[in-house]
């Protein structure tokens, strides 16, 4: 499974980077390819193209705040592939934030 995910909290530092890691922590240990954008205090960092996008079976939007570049995951959102979550919840609970992307 493709992964891709967005993470992004008010202040853009502790949670933004904690969700990151929480995502890619699961996905590594499910076997999942993966990767995280992060739009924190440094700016947007690592970020997804249209490619990733596109290939991806699941896009996880763990973000607080408006993002930029939003529109590019509307086909994905047309198509039930988006999860929105709190950057705090798929800290605490990674596994279940994954369990529920797998289902979309």
């Amino acid at each position: 499974m493709k992964v891709v995910a967005v993470t992004a909290c008010p202040t853009g530092v502790a949670h933004t980077y904690m969700a990151q890691e929480a995502i890619e922590k699961e996905c590594r240990k499910r076997g999942y390819d993966v990767k995280v954008e992060t739009q924190g205090s440094m700016g947007i960092e690592n970020e997804l193209d249209q490619d990733d996008v596109a290939n991806a079976d699941v896009v996880i939007l763990a973000v607080a705040i408006g993002i930029d570049g939003l529109e590019r995951f509307e086909e994905k959102e047309d198509k039930g592939k988006v999860l929105n979550i709190d950057p705090s919840e798929v800290i605490k609970h990674p596994a279940e934030a994954l369990d529920t992307a797998e289902k979309l």
